[in-house]
């Protein structure tokens, strides 16, 4: 098995509390959020303000409800028998790993108990927070790399690129496997030459890369914008057509990636 080594020092912002977290919601079926049926944990708290955010209630850490390890357990525990055949347990949100204390705290209950399988939604911001012994008992991190240049990520994201792409090094050192995700947006994130440059560099990363997910933006997020109060720039915005998500899909598959 690979050495893995210790990672910095805790940044500012994590939620460090190993006992007690902040759970805004779960779904109990989903199929887009990893292998297979997915039993979700949403996690409340972000440090990203990102302009097509589909659930910014969940970018404040106290919008969630305040839970307990023994409240998770519970949530996902009726479900255990059947996920551990047909898919298993996703933590997303939010920003998981803005709670990363609380979330490896459950993680590694979940693995003792019930086996499951558990897959990381994460943009890696905040990695530096834990050490490289918090990822044995993920079985996947879904990795969301916002855009490939760093003006535009934080035009964006209101954050800073480089801290991702060194997650997705550190990834690729402790040979854990990752789907790299990436949000097609018109007039953000569609442009050839920006998706071709993403794409050599997801192709850098080997084999760690199991697949790459174009998702396509949507404007389902509007509602919940409007609910609270914020001003929702890319209302005009229009979804991308099929054939635009497929030349996407294409660029990262001329580089030898298998996509979704």
């Amino acid at each position: 098995m690979h050495k893995r080594v210790s990672a910095p020092t805790k940044p500012t912002g994590v939620h460090i509390d190993i006992d007690h977290g902040f759970l805004h919601s779960v779904e109990t079926g989903g199929a887009v959020d990893g292998p297979g049926m997915r039993f979700i944990f949403f996690m409340a708290g972000c440090q990203f303000r990102c302009l097509y955010c589909h659930n910014p209630d969940t970018w404040k850490l106290h919008n969630g409800r305040k839970v307990d390890v023994d409240d998770m357990l519970k949530e996902v525990r009726p479900y255990a028998g059947f996920l551990k055949f047909a898919g298993g347990v996703t933590f997303s949100g939010g920003e998981p790993m803005m709670q990363a204390g609380f979330i490896g705290n459950v993680m590694g209950h979940i693995k003792k108990e019930m086996g499951l399988h558990i897959a990381l939604d994460t943009q890696g911001y905040l990695h530096t927070g834990v050490e490289d012994e918090w990822f044995d008992n993920v079985d996947l991190v879904m990795l969301d790399i916002k855009h490939i240049d760093p003006e535009k990520y934080h035009a964006i994201t209101a954050q800073y690129l480089q801290p991702t792409l060194d997650f997705a090094e550190r990834l690729k050192r402790l040979k854990q496997k990752m789907w790299m995700r990436y949000v097609l947006v018109p007039g953000l994130t569609d442009d050839a030459d920006d998706v071709n440059k993403m794409a050599d560099y997801v192709a850098t990363l080997g084999d760690i890369v199991e697949r790459v997910e174009v998702l396509p933006f949507h404007q389902m997020g509007i509602s919940k914008w409007d609910a609270l109060g914020k001003e929702y720039t890319l209302r005009d915005t229009p979804t991308p057509t099929t054939e635009q998500a497929e030349a996407a899909r294409d660029i990262f598959r001329a580089r030898g990636l298998y996509t979704a």
